[in-house]
């Protein structure tokens, strides 16, 4: 492990040290769960969204600016409201049917 760049017995010093913290399972656990990484894990990412349950205020308002959005866009013909609508739509109807699903379930 040597880099050469410390005298031998500091090095022999640092190499233990870094056994030991190795041999430590607890540090390395911590050390493990907060790393950062650049990707998110996709299995990390679909159990979160599975065990996902929206609440009945977050499904309503979801609901509320969603037909909001279509009535504005049925009248008005904005490319930018109807975009909108069709960026929330899918969110909308993934939190409803969530629910749904969380109340039918029973969990």
């Amino acid at each position: 492990m040597s880099i050469g760049r410390l005298p031998e017995n500091e090095q022999r010093i640092l190499d233990e040290m870094e056994r030991a913290l190795r041999r430590d399972r607890r540090l390395d656990r911590k050390l493990r769960t907060h790393r950062v990484s650049r990707r998110p894990d996709p299995a990390r990412v679909l159990a979160r969204l599975t065990a996902y349950r929206p609440r009945v205020w977050t499904v309503a308002v979801l609901v509320a600016v969603s037909a909001g959005l279509m009535v504005a866009g049925i009248v008005t013909s904005e490319p930018g409201v109807i975009w909108a609508f069709a960026a929330i739509w899918p969110l909308t109807m993934f939190a409803a049917f969530r629910r749904l699903m969380c109340r039918w379930c029973g969990s």
